[in-house]
C-alpha cells in the first residue's frame, strides 16, 4: 500500500517504463501468441493490461481519455501507444495526489480499501501480466526485455 505519493510516483514510473518496453516487444505477427490454445493470447493480454487501468482509476475516482474502441486493436504499436498515454495520464493525476487522499477509503466491490491499497493492486495486476507476457514473448522467438534485471540474451552480450 502506498502512503505518499513520492513512493507511488517512483514505483509507477519504473513499473510502467517496465511494461511499456515489454508491450514494445511485441510484433503484429506475434500477438496471437497463446501458451496452449485457447488460452489468453499476447494481444489479448497487452490490451487488457492496457484497459484494466481505466478500471483501476475509476475505483480512485478519476478517469482516464476515453478509447475509441474496447476492442483490441489488431496492431502491436496501437497497444503500447495507448498503455503509454494512459501511464502518462496516471503519472499526472497523481502529481495531484496529496498524502492523506492515498489513505483515504474508496469502495471496491463492496469493501473498503485504502486509494493506496488499490494503485498497489494495479501495479501488482499488471506485473502478473507483465509476467505472462515474458513467457509468450520467449515462445514467439521474440526478445524479452529485461524488465527486473538482464535477460539470458542480455547477460550473453
Amino acid at each position: 500500500m502506498y502512503r505518499t505519493k513520492a513512493d507511488f510516483l517512483q514505483d509507477w514510473t519504473k513499473s510502467s517504463t517496465g511494461t511499456l518496453d515489454v508491450l514494445r516487444a511485441v510484433t503484429d505477427e506475434a500477438l496471437g501468441q497463446e501458451i496452449v490454445p485457447g488460452h489468453n493470447s499476447l494481444g489479448w493480454i497487452g490490451w487488457h493490461v492496457t484497459t484494466a487501468l481505466g478500471y483501476f482509476t475509476n475505483l480512485l475516482g478519476f478517469r482516464l481519455s476515453s478509447l475509441k474502441s474496447l476492442t483490441q486493436p489488431s496492431d502491436a504499436k496501437a497497444i503500447a501507444d495507448q498503455y503509454e498515454r494512459y501511464a502518462d495520464e496516471i503519472a499526472q493525476a497523481a502529481e495531484q495526489f496529496s498524502d492523506d487522499y492515498l489513505l483515504e477509503e474508496v469502495d471496491v466491490h463492496g469493501a473498503k480499501q485504502p486509494r493506496g491499497a488499490v494503485l498497489r493492486m494495479m501495479i501488482d495486476h499488471q506485473t502478473h501480466h507483465r509476467g505472462q507476457m515474458t513467457v509468450l514473448l520467449r515462445q514467439a522467438g521474440l526478445t524479452v526485455p529485461g524488465v527486473m534485471g538482464p535477460t539470458k540474451e542480455q547477460m550473453k552480450a
